[in-house]
């Protein structure tokens, strides 16, 4: 059996891997080795324990006040050591975390071949987001098997030069996650019984460094006008623990009666939350592409966006960090029954339909058993 080195240091990267490595463990041809850097732990440790994922590897490298020098740092060191260890034949990477770039990196210095997943998302500005474009634009330089979600990701890949034999166009493995999450259908009794029924639900989420600063007291300032506007609505939003973007929610929202800050949800009752809420409004990527499955308009907080494919289709709208902009255009959203709304719910989800696990799985089958036979 070929050895699968699976890395992962945030939620999002295991929530998506969660698929590939239950895919991995049911296949005769492999033995999965999974690795948890640690760089996001807390926040990890709940989307393994809710999977079910044991962390063979678990480094450890989070910090306080860590900046990407540090995690970079201490993860190539680190992660030397267990491809040292581990002797893998390939290393699977998700995304574009520095945990993404550095594993990638440490298998290159290894001449470890490695698999990218998610591969070919671009803004085409290295600088937005940061350092997550350069992280992914970087890994393509080294992988040898990519994994693209979309068209449009392969067709970024082509651009590039990468080589048409080594492009496979899969799908999503978020999406592979949400919906086998979303069949369980519960969440936990404190997320069930907290919101009252008659209110409009809202998700927002907003995280991300190039937001942090001005930019968030600007999406703060117009969740809080729309509050003022709509008092039917309440705008539910798990924090962040990054004490830039901590603090100032805090600061700005915590008198905020139409606003209901929590801790980071666990994965499951944030797709139970997902099926509720009226519409999404986030600079995550991830949300992105989970939305759409559930028919859930989402307004994106960035100014550009490296899944153009929802907003190309209908279901994802740019909104950038302009406060007066954000609240005009969650005020169009308020009515389920405005023709806006309508025809961003009814787009089908352009990132997949939930067997991209499963295709990932299948082409590293074939190409190891290819190689096998061959130097037989």
């Amino acid at each position: 059996m070929k050895k699968i080195l699976v890395t992962y240091g945030t939620r999002p990267e295991l929530i998506k891997m969660a698929p590939v490595i239950k895919k991995l463990g049911e296949s005769l041809s492999f033995n999965p080795i999974t690795c948890s850097t640690g760089q996001h732990r807390d926040l990890l440790d709940q989307v393994a324990s809710f999977f079910g994922i044991q962390h063979d590897f678990s480094l450890n490298v989070m910090k306080s006040n860590q900046d990407l020098f540090d995690i970079t740092e201490r993860l190539l060191g680190e992660m030397r050591e267990v491809l040292k260890e581990s002797k893998p034949d390939l290393v699977l990477v998700q995304g574009d975390t520095t945990t993404a770039f550095v594993s990638a990196l440490s298998a290159f210095y290894s001449k470890i071949p490695v698999g990218h997943i998610e591969a070919g998302l671009r803004t085409w500005d290295p600088y937005s987001p940061f350092p997550e474009e350069m992280n992914r634009a970087l890994i393509s330089k080294i992988a040898s098997f990519h994994f693209a979600p979309t068209s449009k990701a392969a067709d970024n890949l082509r651009k590039e030069g990468i080589s048409e034999q080594l492009i496979y166009q899969v799908g999503n493995t978020g999406v592979d996650a949400i919906l086998e999450v979303a069949k369980r259908g519960k969440a936990t009794p404190f997320i069930a019984q907290l919101f009252p029924p008659e209110k409009k639900l809202i998700l927002l989420t907003a995280h991300r460094r190039e937001n942090f600063g001005e930019p968030l007291r600007n999406i703060f300032k117009a969740v809080k006008k729309l509050c003022k506007q709509h008092p039917d609505v309440q705008v539910i939003y798990p924090v962040h623990p990054n004490p830039n973007v901590k603090a100032v929610a805090n600061e700005m929202l915590a008198d905020c009666a139409g606003v209901t800050m929590l801790e980071p949800l666990e994965f499951g009752d944030l797709v139970w939350l997902l099926e509720k809420v009226q519409f999404v409004v986030t600079d995550s990527g991830g949300l992105q592409e989970e939305a759409p499955t559930f028919g859930k308009p989402v307004l994106v907080l960035r100014e550009s966006t490296e899944r153009p494919e929802a907003v190309e289709a209908g279901a994802a709208r740019l909104v950038g960090t302009d406060s007066e902009k954000i609240s005009a255009e969650m005020s169009k959203l308020v009515d389920p029954l405005s023709l806006q709304y309508q025809s961003m719910a009814r787009v089908r989800n352009p990132f997949g339909d939930g067997t991209a696990a499963r295709k990932i799985i299948s082409i590293l089958e074939q190409h190891f058993n290819q190689s096998v036979a061959e130097a037989a």
